[in-house]
């Protein structure tokens, strides 16, 4: 049972950004909606978001990892894939879905400072998914 009030709770973490311009650019070709662009911008996407923030330290970015869980991993794949996020960002290429040890199918992409993202399919029935 939770201790805390329940209500509209929106967790947002603050992604960096070395090049503030280059990875609002980023962001909106994946399709994340932007709700904000001033000395922040906010990113949407479905029930959660990011805050996207004009900082940027290498050790931090580096070591920045988020999870996006999807009901599709397969046409997530195919809208990454057809982006062409490394030349036309500069970044790590997308890696393609693959099943990881601990059991979740997996994605990677990396934005433009270094953030990695894990796209992941979500599973039936498994609470930690939802």
């Amino acid at each position: 049972m939770s201790t805390i009030p329940a209500g509209t709770e929106l967790i947002r973490p603050f992604v960096p950004a070395r090049d503030f311009d280059l990875s609002k650019r980023f962001y909106e070709a994946i399709g994340f909606e932007k709700v904000l662009d001033g000395e922040v911008a906010i990113f949407n996407a479905a029930s959660g978001g990011f805050i996207l923030q004009n900082y940027y330290q290498k050790d931090w970015a580096e070591n920045s990892m988020l999870q996006l869980m999807v009901d599709d991993l397969d046409a997530w794949w195919a809208h990454i894939d057809t982006l062409d996020l490394a030349a036309r960002f500069g970044v790590q290429p997308p890696k393609p879905p693959t099943m990881q040890p601990w059991g979740l199918r997996v994605a990677y992409v990396f934005d433009p400072c270094g953030v990695l993202w894990h796209v992941a399919q979500r599973r039936k029935d498994t609470v930690q998914d939802e």
